[in-house]
């Protein structure tokens, strides 16, 4: 089963989403490849603290941002995720997705997301900060260099622009989106049983219709099957 879930490293619900479906992908029991697809919430914006950003983008009054940051974290702790959002950032996270596109491509995608994902939520750090993604990359087995290069690559850069379009295709609003087999969309942080719905009737489409493997030729040349 193919999964495909399109965040944003500084979105609280798309963490939450993401174990959420994690919990549901152990109780269904299959096998599943997922693929993080980047989703920039704020393109171009400079990095301010998210109380700032929630007062000035959705008209939020300091005590009503209080209440909505315990609201959140009251939903996380129900997940099993450990938040706080006393002094966070908001911004452009352009940088951190190019990490991911990197470790990507180095087999270790979902080991940095769970990073990000860890560093902003649970420990307070400033992931628009390069030299905490630095850091964050190294733990993952990725070189300096490599990094660096990731920071300026137009390859990259182009796959995060892909996936941006993408979403945009699919009428993506908000995140996280979550496909299934390119076929069943699940939108929003829904709960287990929503996502356990979801796969089991993704598994029982493809029970339907089976796909029959024959002799077939490849990049890599042809061989029986």
């Amino acid at each position: 089963m193919k999964i495909e879930i399109w965040s944003d490293v500084i979105c609280p619900f798309c963490y939450i989403g993401k174990a959420e479906l994690e919990t549901a992908l152990k109780e269904w029991g299959g096998a599943a490849d997922i693929t993080h697809r980047a989703f920039r919430l704020s393109p171009g914006q400079a990095v301010i603290p998210t109380d700032r950003m929630l007062q000035q983008k959705y008209g939020m009054a300091p005590q009503q941002v209080t209440a909505n940051q315990a609201q959140v974290t009251a939903r996380a702790a129900q997940a099993g995720l450990e938040f706080h959002l006393d002094g966070t950032l908001a911004g452009d996270t352009t940088d951190a997705h190019r990490l991911i596109a990197l470790a990507q491509g180095h087999g270790k995608q979902a080991e940095a997301v769970d990073q990000l994902y860890r560093a902003y939520f649970t420990d307070g750090r400033n992931i628009f900060d390069r030299a905490v993604l630095h850091d964050i990359g190294s733990n993952i087995g990725l070189s300096a260099a490599d990094i660096d290069a990731a920071f300026s690559s137009s390859d990259i850069d182009m796959s995060i622009a892909l996936d941006q379009r993408q979403a945009q295709a699919y009428g993506v609003r908000g995140v996280p989106f979550v496909v299934v087999d390119g076929k069943y969309a699940v939108s929003g942080a829904q709960p287990v049983a929503a996502f356990l719905q979801t796969l089991r009737a993704a598994e029982a489409e493809a029970l339907k219709n089976p796909v029959v493997e024959g002799d077939a030729c490849g990049i890599d040349g042809c061989d029986p099957a």
